[in-house]
């Protein structure tokens, strides 16, 4: 399932990154977005989430937490 459709203060597995865009895949990585990592929903307002991924918070919109499957 699509990351937008997760449930606040629950750890979830990326399993994969699907999108078409290579640039938004690219700043996923950055981010630390890669398949097998932990990612936690802390927050999610507006169609803006809170993450934590490797003990880092990040704000990512709706489009990107649809691009990353758990």
């Amino acid at each position: 399932m699509a990351l937008s459709k997760g449930s606040i203060n629950t750890t979830y597995i990326i399993e994969a990154i699907k999108t078409k865009h290579e640039d938004m895949k690219d700043f996923l990585f950055t981010l630390g977005c890669y398949p097998g990592e932990e990612v936690t929903i802390i927050s999610r307002l507006a169609g803006n989430y809170i993450i934590n991924i490797k003990d880092a918070r990040y704000s990512i919109d709706e489009g990107l937490a649809n691009a990353i499957f758990v």
